[in-house]
C-alpha cells in the first residue's frame, strides 16, 4: 500500500513542502495530497499591491503541480483528528451536493498558516479591513476605489505589513489622506539608516505618522486612541499581527498559548510523531532560542526541513536538521522604492541597509523567487528514493522538544 501524505494548505510553506516531498519519493510508494480552499496559489506577500488596485497574474495550482504526482483537493479543512489520523474537508462553494470528504493519512503536514488578528479591539471586526488574504485585500480594493479625493485612510500597525500597505496606498492614491498609527516608535526595529530612509519616504508620500498611539476602538468613520484622541478614518486597515488557524487547538496536538503546534528541530510535532507543522502554524525555535516570527522568510525553510525529514524517515536515511536563520528584512515602499534591512541570524538589525530603487528591485526579485520556488522546490534534479517499509514501521523515540 502507498504511504498516504496529506498536506494542509497551499500557501508558500504547504505548497513548497508538497512539491519537495513528491520529488524525493517514488510515486509507487507514496500518495501526496495537497488540500487548499482556493484553486490558485495566492502570493500573500503582494496583498498590499492587490488592495491598492494592481492586478496580479493568476497562478493555478493545477498548472504549478502538473506532472509532479501531487494530487490537488480543493476544499476547506473543517476538522483534524490526529488520533484517528483523518482530515475532514468541506466541498468548495458551488460544488453542488458534494458531501464533506474524510481523508485518512499516514503522515500529515499541517500548513494552514495564519489570518489577521483583530486583537479583540472593539469595532475592529465590524469596521476595519485586513490584507492577510486575497478576500480581504479585494474587499479593501473595492472600498478604496470608492473613496473621493481628500478622504482619510488610517493603517493601524507599524510592522512590515503596515508600512508596505501605507506606502502602497499613498503612492497609488496620492489624493487620499493616508496615515499610519504605531503603538511604539516608528521603525524602532530598524537601524538608524533604515529608519531614516523610512521617515524620508513617508514624508515624500505625504503619510502622517502617529507614534506611540494605541488604538482602543474602531468605528465606521473614526478611531479612538488610548488617550481619548479621535482620528478620522473613512477606511481603517488593521495590520497589528497575525493569528494562527484555530483548528490545531481543537485537536489533542500539543500547542502553545498562541495556538501554534509545538515542534522539534525537524518540524515534527512533539506529541504526535506522524504530524509535522510548518510556517506560521508551528512554534519553532530559531537562533538564540527565539521563536521564529510569522513570515515567508521563516516559513519556506521550515517547509524544506519538514519535507526532507519526512523523506529521510520513510526511506531510512539520515534525518537532516538545518538551523533556520535570518539574513535581511525586505520592505517594499511602493513600486519604485524599498528598504532592505540586513539583520543578524536572530533577526536583529545590523547597521547596513540597502535603500531606494535598487532595494525595490531586490524585493521584487525576492517575491518572484518565492513564487517560483513553490513550483520548483528543488534547485537541482533529485533522484526519487524508495520507501523502506521496515524502517517506516519502526517507532522512534519521542522527538526532542525545542519549546515549552
Amino acid at each position: 500500500m502507498q504511504h498516504r501524505i496529506v498536506v494542509l494548505g497551499a500557501g508558500y510553506t504547504g505548497a513548497t513542502a508538497a512539491g519537495r516531498i513528491a520529488r524525493r519519493l517514488h510515486r509507487e510508494d507514496v500518495a501526496v495530497t495537497l488540500v487548499n480552499a482556493e484553486p490558485d496559489f495566492v502570493e500573500r506577500v503582494r496583498m498590499h499591491q492587490l488592495a491598492a488596485g494592481q492586478d496580479l497574474a493568476p497562478r493555478p495550482l493545477a498548472e504549478m503541480f502538473e506532472g509532479t504526482g501531487v494530487v490537488l483537493k480543493q476544499g476547506k479543512v473543517t476538522a483534524v483528528d490526529v488520533d484517528r489520523r483523518t482530515v475532514t474537508v468541506a466541498a468548495p462553494e458551488g460544488a453542488g451536493q458534494r458531501a464533506d470528504e474524510v481523508l485518512p493519512y499516514d503522515t500529515l503536514v499541517y500548513a494552514l498558516g495564519s489570518g489577521w488578528n483583530d486583537q479583540g479591539v472593539p469595532g475592529t471586526a465590524e469596521y476595519a479591513h485586513e490584507i492577510a488574504g486575497r478576500a480581504g485585500a479585494l474587499r479593501l480594493r473595492e472600498r478604496l476605489a470608492g473613496l473621493a479625493a481628500g478622504e482619510s485612510v488610517v493603517v493601524v500597525g507599524g510592522g512590515l505589513t503596515g508600512v508596505e500597505a501605507a506606502t502602497e496606498i499613498a503612492e497609488a492614491r496620492p489624493d487620499l489622506d493616508v496615515a499610519l498609527a504605531v503603538r511604539g516608535g516608528f521603525g524602532d526595529w530598524l537601524s538608524p539608516k533604515g529608519v531614516g530612509h523610512l521617515r524620508k519616504t513617508f514624508d515624500r508620500l505625504g503619510i502622517t505618522v502617529h507614534e506611540h498611539t494605541a488604538v482602543t476602538a474602531v468605528d465606521v468613520d473614526r478611531l479612538t486612541t488610548a488617550d481619548g484622541t479621535t482620528l478620522p478614518a473613512a477606511v481603517t486597515v488593521w495590520t497589528t499581527g497575525f493569528a494562527v488557524h484555530p483548528i490545531a487547538q481543537a485537536t489533542t496536538l500539543e500547542v502553545s498559548g498562541t495556538g501554534q503546534i509545538v515542534v522539534d528541530r525537524t518540524m515534527r510535532s512533539v506529541s504526535h510523531p506522524d504530524v509535522y507543522a510548518i510556517g506560521d502554524a508551528a512554534l519553532a525555535m530559531g537562533p538564540g532560542d527565539k521563536p521564529l516570527r510569522m513570515s515567508c522568510a521563516s516559513g519556506v525553510p521550515t517547509a524544506w526541513q519538514a519535507a526532507d525529514a519526512v523523506a529521510a524517515r520513510l526511506t531510512g536515511g539520515k534525518v537532516p536538521t538545518v538551523p533556520v536563520r535570518y539574513f535581511n528584512q525586505c520592505i517594499s515602499l511602493g513600486r519604485k522604492d524599498g528598504l532592505i534591512q540586513y539583520v543578524t541570524a536572530d533577526d536583529r538589525a545590523k547597521s547596513a541597509a540597502l535603500t531606494g530603487r535598487i532595494a525595490a528591485l531586490y524585493k521584487e526579485i525576492i517575491c518572484k523567487g518565492a513564487a517560483w520556488g513553490v513550483a520548483h522546490p528543488t534547485l537541482l534534479p533529485v533522484r526519487r528514493r524508495r520507501v523502506v517499509r521496515q524502517a517506516a514501521a519502526v517507532p522512534e523515540a519521542a522527538p526532542v522538544r525545542t519549546a515549552a
